[in-house]
């Protein structure tokens, strides 16, 4: 399930900011979801079965909350780390075992990310010490043991 092209046509004039989408078993947000809400700060895709995230998000310049919780994420998506204005990423109750880049996790603005309750993996945790990071992450103390 994915939002339905007659949302497009009935928002097509109004400036959304906030945005709740969580608890609509959505498995798919669309690439023009960004083109066309493109000024929103809060989303909330929580309590979805999500497992991706569209590259095109890093369209939404002005994005300053994220919320991905409670979906079906195995793999943190890289382009979260793209915006640019991004203060606060929730991606806590996921099945995230690693994050999509080899790249150093870098921006400005991100102030925290919340990965508590994923079975991040051994290696992974590993990789998060080598990052330098001016944000705060928060984790759980369990660690799944690697395949």
């Amino acid at each position: 399930m994915q939002i339905p092209d007659a949302v497009y046509h009935l928002m097509r004039n109004t400036e959304l900011q906030t945005c709740n989408l969580s608890g609509n078993v959505l498995k798919s947000v669309s690439p023009k979801f960004s083109q066309k809400f493109s000024m929103i700060t809060d989303l909330n895709l929580s309590h979805n079965k999500l497992t991706r995230l569209p590259e095109e998000f890093n369209n939404l310049t002005r994005l300053t909350m994220l919320n991905i919780s409670h979906n079906s994420f195995i793999v943190l998506p890289q382009v979260v780390f793209k915006l640019q204005s991004l203060a606060h990423l929730d991606a806590q109750h996921n099945a995230i075992l690693e994050i999509d880049t080899e790249e150093s996790i870098s921006s400005a603005c991100l102030a925290l990310v919340d990965l508590r309750y994923n079975p991040l993996s051994r290696n992974f945790r590993r990789k998060l010490q080598d990052f330098q990071t001016s944000f705060r992450l928060e984790i759980s103390n369990n660690v799944e043991d690697d395949w």
